[in-house]
Parts: structure tokens; sequence; C-alpha cells
């Protein structure tokens, strides 16, 4: 037999392996819908599917960076080090209920839910990756399996700080699997960097009526840094996008607010404009800090390059992709989305029937902070085919299909996209290795840098009231069984 015809035999075995346990893979993502923990405060995701891996042969490590709900998973010894990495993280005010084509909550009164489909790349990388390294070990097949689960994406948060911390060092090449309405993959830049930082000023408390004149208002800094940023619009690059929250306004109308806080973020194309904005957002700040007496401190939350992806790990993605063909749907599953198009004016055109060619990523103004590890590392990006084309992302319609067979099937799929490909790497040596050249050639001269402090602390209170707040009336929803692999 031909090596490539042995690559093949291997693969389909793998394919076998996640067809046998696709009821373990579909299970993940339901408990990770159902749990829909916000940033930060996916415990439960966190120790379920840590479960799930040690279960498989895994050792996991808990509380990377810090960040308690994060883990790395290991499998394996030597070289190569293929990894895949994810996030899992839902939203506020989410909740909805699957598998109906109305907006219908779950949890009643603003409890969160996943309307994006996070709660899928977690089922289909550990899916993905239990069945290449259950392959591997009947076929002796050398090399070492690293899995990364990222909290808090939304917020855009863990994975520069697992990159800054030494977790991603000797990872030859990565990929990450993330929620689309189709089974695909692009190369190139696909979205926007983004620095995340808050702006803390403190004033001078007092009276408001009886002795206002001895205060030095906090909040007005603030409100002065709002209006210089937005005057300022005007002479920034088109390219821009720059937008806050005020996350402490002040205790009372009747004390001059001596502490205010905003949460700042800085898009752009790429890290020198986005840098360039927080500079100037400095300099407005002092200027908002002068004007009222106060003073004014930064923290910075995290900084996230443009996601990237390398052309070469497209391909090898692509051809996987190819040899699989979009999932078979029912005739019901079409129908739900069909019924759902039709419902959010959206264009009727069902569910993934054919693959698409390899394509050149277009790059928008959303972010991932993926990016950074897509700078140093050569990675590849698996889009599954969980979601209905044409809901719009973080409302009600995209929770629609996040916990049916619509979902376990692109799981499915992008599970055997990630195994296939991973075994691709493991191997090949010499296709490892022109990987390695091409990103270097993709790269050149960029040279990834960090703004991030060396000794900056992730914020690992992040959603934590609001979380607790939801649990209670959540837990009824919870899946329990745990996995348990054939």
């Amino acid at each position: 037999m031909s090596e490539n015809g042995r690559i093949k035999n291997i693969k389909m075995d793998a394919f076998r392996y996640i067809d046998q346990n696709k009821g373990e893979i579909a299970k993940i993502g339901d408990a990770v819908f159902y749990f829909a923990e916000l940033g930060m405060q996916e415990f439960r995701t966190s120790e379920y599917t840590a479960d799930a891996l040690r279960k498989a042969g895994f050792d996991v490590e808990a509380g990377i960076s810090g960040i308690p709900p994060a883990w790395m998973a290991t499998w394996g010894s030597g070289d190569p080090v293929i990894a895949a990495h994810c996030e899992a993280d839902a939203l506020p005010k989410c909740s909805q209920l699957p598998g109906v084509t109305e907006e219908q909550t779950l949890v009643e009164g603003g409890a969160p839910g996943h309307t994006e489909g996070h709660n899928t790349n977690i089922a289909a990388m550990i899916g993905g990756a239990v069945a290449a390294k259950n392959v591997m070990e009947k076929e002796n097949i050398r090399g070492t399996i690293k899995l990364y689960f990222a909290p808090a994406e939304e917020q855009n948060i863990s994975r520069p700080y697992f990159l800054r911390d030494g977790y991603l060092d000797g990872v030859d090449a990565i990929f990450h699997p993330h929620v689309g309405k189709d089974l695909s993959t692009t190369y190139g830049i696909r979205q926007y960097g983004v620095i995340s930082v808050e702006f803390i000023f403190h004033g001078k408390g007092s009276h408001s009526a009886v002795s206002p004149w001895l205060g030095k208002n906090a909040l007005d800094a603030v409100i002065l840094m709002d209006t210089g940023w937005g005057l300022m619009r005007q002479h920034l690059e088109p390219s821009q996008r720059s937008h806050r929250v005020i996350v402490n306004g002040g205790d009372q109308p009747n004390q001059i607010p001596s502490y205010t806080k905003a949460w700042w973020w800085f898009r752009d194309q790429n890290m020198d404009l986005a840098n360039a904005h927080f500079e100037t957002a400095k300099k407005i700040a002092e200027g908002a800090a002068l004007m009222t007496g106060c003073t004014y401190e930064t923290n910075m939350i995290s900084i996230c390059w443009p996601t990237r992806a390398n052309q070469m790990m497209a391909e090898i993605i692509q051809a996987n992709i190819e040899m699989l063909g979009a999932p078979q749907w029912s005739s019901e599953e079409e129908n739900l989305a069909r019924e759902l198009q039709k419902k959010i004016q959206a264009p009727v055109v069902g569910l993934q029937k054919e693959i698409g060619p390899l394509k050149q990523a277009k790059q928008n103004t959303s972010c991932n902070d993926s990016g950074c590890i897509s700078w140093t590392i050569p990675t590849g990006r698996i889009n599954l085919p969980t979601n209905i084309a044409g809901c719009p992302v973080h409302t009600w319609s995209a929770g629609v299909s996040l916990a049916t067979p619509i979902a376990h099937k692109g799981e499915v799929h992008g599970a055997k996209a990630l195994a296939a490909s991973m075994l691709d790497l493991f191997m090949d040596k010499a296709l490892l290795n022109k990987v390695k050249e091409s990103f270097a050639q993709e790269i050149g001269e960029a040279k990834y840098y960090s703004i991030l402090p060396k000794d900056q602390k992730p914020p690992i209170e992040l959603n934590r009231e609001e979380m607790e707040r939801w649990r209670p009336a959540m837990k009824k929803h919870y899946v329990t069984e745990k996995v348990g692999w054939s």
C-alpha cells in the first residue's frame, strides 16, 4: 500500500471513531449550550470538558495563566506538537430556546445564552482531537496533541495571556475550529486588531449641593474624554473602530464622584494603528484630567492582533473538507432552516449542500483573541456548519440551531476535518516543514509584539455577579450525564 493510501485509511479509521461517538460529541456541545456561561465564569463548561478529555486519556492542567476556567490538555510525547484551541463563552441577555423559529427565551428575564455557537466549537475540537489520539495509539504514530480552552472570547482576553506566559511554546502548528454557516476554511488576514483598556479617573468627593466647590468630579473627566474622542474621530482614518462603556459613573447624585471607570476598545486593521489610537486616547484622558483637577490611570485588559490563517494550512484543511463533503441534512433540518430564514427575512437558501472552493479571507472589523497566536504559529481555521445562513450572530435567531441535529452534524463534520488535518501533519514531516516555511514567508519582516504588561493580571471577576445571579434559574436545564467514549 502506498503512503498516501495508508494515510487515507488511518483517516477513515478516525472518521469511524467519530461516528461511533457522535452522541458523546453532541452531548458536549449541548451541555455547554445549556450551561450558557459568560466570559471568565465558564466553570461548569471547563469542568465538563476537562472531564471528557481526562476520560479519553489526556492530561489536563486547569487554571492556566491565572484564569480559573482555562485549561491546557496534553496527550503524547515528542515532536511534532500539533494543537487546537477554541472558546465557549455565552452572551448576556441572549437566552434562546433551541429548535424553534421565533424568539423564545429558555430562561426568562434576561438570562445569558449562546447566540453565536461557541458551544459547538469546543465539541468539534474535543471530538477531533480524541479521534486523532485514538488512531495514533493504534498506529504507533509519534507526536504530541495539545488543546486549549480560552474563556472570554467575547471580551478578547485569554489567548494573549497564554502566549505571554509560554503555554504555546514549542507548538509547531495549530488549528482553530469556529462556528459558521458552512464547512469551509480561508487564508490570509480575516479580522481587526484590538486594544482593550480601562481608563480610571480619580477625583475628590464632596457634597453635591452643600460644598461642590470642594470636589473634583471624576465623572466630568470621563465625559470630557468621551467628548474629546468623539471630536477626534473626524481626524482619524475611516478604518478605525472605537467604542466604550462607562463601568462606574459614581455612586449617587448628591455625592461628587471621586472614582469613575470607562472601558474602551480601540480597533483597526493592524496593531500599529490600534496602538496609535490608544496613545491618542491617553493624551485626551490627560487633558480631561487636567480640566477637572483629577488624575487618571489605565488598566490594560488585553491586546489582540488581527486574525490570519496560513495558506498551506488552509489547503490541507480544504482537501480534507472536499473529501468529507457537506453534511447530509434531513427534510426536518432543511425545513427548520428555511422557516427561520423566512421568519427573519433572510435569503431562503436552507443549509449548505456543496463544498465551495478555497478562498482568501476578506478582513472585517470584528476581532478574536486568537489573533496573537496566528502571527506566531502557523494557524488553520476550520469553520463548522452549525449555524443557519442569514442569522446575525449575537441575536436570538443565531441560537436556534445550536443544540439541535443541525449543530450535531456540523460538530461531527468539524471534528472529522480537524482529525484528518492533524493526522496529515503528524504523518508527513515534509508537509509540516513546508507549512513552517510558507508561514515564515507570509509573515516576512512583521514581528509580533505585545504591549500587555508582564505583570498584568487577567480580570477573573468579570461577569461573576451576573452569572451567579442566573445559575439557580438555569440549573434545571443543565446536561448532567457525563461523556463516555467508546
